[in-house]
């Protein structure tokens, strides 16, 4: 049941059997992006009988446009409990990338041995130092050791930058993945735990009688004790279903991607990163707009020659592949997670960093929801109360 159906007479018996089943999922998560589907990986580990329903490959997934890095620097200005939610997802990667490549013989790549944002100019310089005292200055905020550094001790780590580098700041707790790959070893894991994945399966209405959610779909009807509303920007169309609310503020973002080179790259950056198979990605830009189908090759232009000024090497690269991306984002950019008082059983997740936070996602929000309830210090911390009516957008956790 978990494969996309392969032919009407398929698609009939199938569905048949699912109509025999659909009263008996534990959970129900809508959404089969990486937020997703950690969320129903981390139930699946719990014994839980799970469905995803995701609308498949066909739609606009923030994971196009993801920039797989794990990454705590500068999260979380405004609001000190995301610097700790932040941190708690770092230190626990090591153990998810552990335990996905022990299920599904998948690995990873996980490279977590600090990462950089590099500075050009005494100007931004200046500007990145005041940023780290007033993320060190807040109070209730994690400490995860964000420390600036001058060019010349950068040059230490990274001796291939450029002369126009003034330094920057560096987190020993920093890191990056092979984000395909984790999300094909979320979905390889769905097998071994049983979990039901129906593609082409958009939720367009969500009810709950009888103590069951049901969740109308193109395809039928299903049903579920739980539901995860982990369906990225389509949660502020579906939560209001629930009882819960989820306004969201998505932006557009464009990536390039080099040839191979050289391993010359031993830390991520903040907008550089080179990936276990050589290439080298840049991804520095974020615009107010969700037309995704062309790219503004004027911002393609700024990118990489803010990337070469940094490492004069790349100058010398081929570019093979250039893309945009709708990237997921809550309306002032921290994470939403709730869970509803008129449905009790619904929740909504809703983040931006949905490589940086699957760690949480997999091992912290899927045993909440297993038991039932959120813990009160993340709802507390991150319900949508806090928009009141209307929301704001000053995207200030990106």
């Amino acid at each position: 049941m978990s494969k996309a159906f392969s032919s009407e007479v398929d698609a009939g018996s199938r569905e048949e059997n699912a109509s025999e089943r659909k009263s008996e999922y534990d959970v129900a998560v809508v959404g089969g992006g990486l937020l997703g589907s950690a969320i129903a990986w981390g139930l699946g580990r719990l014994g839980k009988k799970v469905a995803v329903l995701d609308e498949g490959d066909i739609t606009k997934r923030a994971s196009r446009a993801n920039f797989a890095l794990v990454w705590v620097q500068s999260k979380g200005l405004g609001m000190p409990a995301y610097t700790v939610w932040t941190v708690r997802a770092s230190e626990a990667w090591g153990r998810l990338a552990s335990e996905l490549k022990q299920q599904t013989g998948l690995d990873v790549c996980l490279q977590q041995n600090g990462g950089f944002h590099l500075t050009l100019g005494e100007d931004e310089f200046g500007q990145r130092t005041e940023l780290v005292k007033r993320m060190h200055n807040q109070a209730g905020a994690a400490d995860y050791k964000m420390e600036m550094l001058p060019a010349s001790e950068v040059k230490k780590a990274l001796p291939l930058i450029g002369p126009e580098v003034s330094g920057g700041s560096y987190c020993p707790l920093d890191g990056h993945v092979n984000s395909l790959r984790t999300f094909r070893a979320f979905h390889t894991g769905f097998k071994a735990f049983g979990i039901d994945y129906f593609p082409e399966r958009p939720v367009s209405a969500i009810s709950k009688s009888g103590g069951e959610f049901r969740l109308t779909t193109p395809r039928g009807e299903l049903r579920a004790a739980k539901i995860v509303l982990a369906a990225g920007n389509a949660n502020q169309t579906l939560a209001p279903m629930v009882g819960l609310y989820a306004p969201m503020g998505p932006t557009r973002g464009q990536i390039v991607v080099t040839e191979r080179t050289m391993p010359f790259l031993p830390h991520p950056l903040t907008t550089i990163r080179q990936t276990d198979e050589g290439t080298v990605m840049i991804g520095d830009s974020k615009e107010d707009e969700l037309d995704d189908r062309a790219l503004k090759h004027s911002i393609s232009a700024v990118m990489t020659d803010r990337a070469q000024r940094m490492f004069p090497h790349l100058s010398r690269l081929n570019v093979v592949r250039s893309w945009a991306g709708i990237r997921v984002m809550p309306q002032d950019g921290f994470p939403i997670y709730d869970q509803s008082e008129t449905h009790p059983g619904a929740f909504v997740a809703c983040c931006h960093s949905g490589v940086t936070l699957a760690s949480n996602h997999a091992f912290e929000i899927a045993g909440m929801v297993a038991q039932g309830a959120l813990e009160p210090e993340l709802v507390g911390a991150f319900s949508a109360s806090r928009f009141g009516g209307a929301g704001v957008a000053n995207n200030s956790g990106y």
